[in-house]
């Protein structure tokens, strides 16, 4: 079996995808003109990002016996990308957020185009529809080559069932983690709960357990060992969103692309703020809840709204949630029945994520 490193699986994925997405501005020139636009929105988002979907698919694809060098295996690292790029279209409408990895997110890019091209109409409105069209063909694509990609094998079935699971758990807790932001609970547990479970099957689910199941479904991988996949995926996914989460309040712009504060200035109603809101006395919660229910209304500023987070015991709590939950995936990884290159390439996979959210 051939070994290769994670830089030699990126560099292919994003030949393969440039390469695809290429073909698809072709076909949408064809179309008409006007419409590659679309297309190129995407192919300039997934330019960036770490990832981390990818390549959890094509070490769970190696751990099953799947060849390394197998172009079935870097279709599926394009297609969840693809997928991974829908969400974040998306993900930018529903929180309103203006930037994404240091650049305009996708709404924003067509409003600006809107503006400067003198366009009739509403910008605001052009960007979010043009983004949300962009997010259903990034879907749309990211299953049309997963579809190729499974039927190619002998498990397209259970790889299409596992694809489709994932879909349906990232939309749900979507929706849950905008309801969350307008049904807030008065009871401290419930909210704890309902932040947990959006953390869950929003973000971590669909950022490391399914990934890493699909590669090994696509190699033929059996319950025992998908089983196995999942003690060391669903650790990993909840510490890396976790982190994600304090990033957003507490991060460096020039680290996460986005403003200081910024799940603050959205109203995110993350595991983070609810541990705040559980810890904080009656004044300084409504505090924080009026921030972050209308902070453009609010007398104080993100810098303060992020010293009484800290303040709270949050951060810390938080903090040491990662810590535990990394020790969960290194002991899963080490029980884990893999070559040691793939164990290897994994805990350093898992370094530099749970490194990057100290």
């Amino acid at each position: 079996m051939t070994t290769l490193d994670a830089p030699w699986f990126r560099n292919e994925l994003q030949k393969r995808m440039q390469d695809l997405l290429g073909d698809y501005r072709q076909r949408a020139r064809a179309v008409a003109e006007s419409s590659e636009q679309l297309v190129a929105s995407i192919a300039t988002l997934v330019k960036g990002g770490k990832r981390l979907r990818a390549l959890l698919g094509w070490w769970g694809w190696q751990a099953a016996g799947g060849e390394a060098s197998d172009p079935r295996i870097i279709d599926a690292g394009v297609s969840l990308e693809l997928f991974q790029a829908a969400a974040l279209i998306h993900d930018d409408v529903l929180d309103r957020s203006d930037t994404r990895r240091g650049q305009l997110s996708v709404h924003k890019s067509f409003e600006q185009l809107h503006r400067e091209q003198r366009w009739a109409q509403d910008g605001a409105h052009f960007g979010i529809s043009a983004a949300i069209l962009a997010g259903d063909l990034a879907l749309g694509l990211s299953e049309e080559v997963f579809s190729t990609t499974a039927d190619a094998t002998a498990f397209a079935t259970p790889a299409r069932e596992a694809f489709n699971a994932m879909r349906f758990e990232v939309m749900t807790g979507q929706y849950l983690d905008i309801l969350a932001e307008s049904n807030i609970p008065d009871d401290p547990t419930t909210a704890l709960e309902q932040a947990r479970t959006v953390l869950q099957y929003k973000s971590a689910h669909y950022s490391a357990v399914w990934p890493f199941e699909i590669g090994g479904i696509l190699a033929g991988a059996d319950e025992t060992t998908l089983s196995a996949y999942r003690e060391f995926s669903l650790p990993l996914g909840l510490a890396f969103q976790l982190g994600d989460d304090l990033l957003g309040v507490f991060g460096d712009p020039e680290l996460t692309g986005k403003p200081s504060g910024d799940d603050l200035l959205e109203g995110k109603r993350t595991e983070l703020i609810a541990h705040a809101l559980n810890n904080l006395d009656s004044e300084k919660a409504q505090m924080l809840n009026n921030f972050l229910m209308r902070p453009d209304n609010s007398p104080y500023s993100v810098e303060q709204i992020q010293q009484l987070v800290e303040d709270s015991g949050a951060r810390a709590t938080v903090e040491a949630e990662i810590q535990r939950l990394g020790e969960q995936t290194y002991a899963a990884l080490e029980r884990l029945n893999a070559p040691d290159h793939i164990r290897g390439g994994l805990e350093q996979l898992v370094t530099g994520l749970l490194g990057r959210q100290s």
